[in-house]
């Protein structure tokens, strides 16, 4: 039987208790559940508790409840939405090691475009959201917090709620994993440039411009953690 841990409050207590199960290979991926009743003994919890539960895992794509049939693990890496990714980081230890190297080229995919845009669309706001970055304390935690809101305010003024849904998606760890990201002193550095460069291209009204710069800054990020994360 599984090592359970003590609940605190039910329902979110048996919705992490099924995820770490999940991740740690006790409900295998393509494997099915035990049955309800025998579930929410093993867990300590009523059988509306854990149906709760299930139903909250089956929305974010952990599960497939089948009426009538045992419920579906599912492979939450091709079934899973962006609160999978919300959930996985409170699990650091069962990330692969190509987790943020792989979240970094999604931001290099998505930042150039929601960059362009939100230059074209106010460049005087974004000018205003880098105002400072001169003063910033030269610390992982610092440049990890004026990452997020640089990226969330770009997200913002271009207009599609769908970028800001998507980095919002992230919330729960981009200034965690950020703070990692900043820990040597030539990812700080390379970010201080940017953020000056994105600002004077901003002031000129330069969109086209601050993508291109946006694009050979994220790529090159990519590179650093591959270089940093090995060493």
């Amino acid at each position: 039987m599984h090592n359970w841990s003590a609940p605190q409050r039910p329902n979110d207590y048996a919705e992490q208790s099924l995820v770490k199960a999940i991740l740690d290979g006790t409900f295998a991926v393509g494997t099915t559940l035990p049955g309800e009743r025998v579930l929410a003994v093993e867990l300590g919890v009523t059988r509306p508790t854990l149906r709760e539960a299930i139903q909250r895992l089956a929305r974010d794509g952990w599960l497939t409840v089948q009426h009538g049939k045992p419920t579906l693990v599912n492979d939450y890496w091709r079934d899973g939405g962006l609160n999978v990714l919300s959930t996985l980081v409170l699990h650091s230890e069962q990330l692969p090691p190509t987790f943020v190297a792989n979240l970094l080229e999604v931001r290099l995919n998505l930042a150039p475009a929601y960059t362009e845009t939100a230059v074209s669309q106010n460049p005087q706001q974004i000018s205003a959201c880098l105002e400072g970055y001169q003063e910033l304390p030269d610390t992982p935690a610092a440049y990890a917090a004026f990452d997020w809101r640089l990226h969330r305010t770009l997200t913002l003024v271009s207009g599609n709620p769908i970028y800001t849904l998507i980095l919002n998606g992230f919330a729960d760890f981009y200034e965690q994993i950020a703070q990692v990201y900043f820990v040597p002193d030539e990812a700080r550095a390379a970010s201080f440039a940017f953020y000056g460069a994105l600002q004077q291209l901003a002031l000129a009204g330069d969109a086209a411009g601050a993508s291109a710069l946006c694009r050979q800054v994220m790529q090159e990020s990519v590179a650093l953690w591959q270089r940093t994360s090995q060493v």
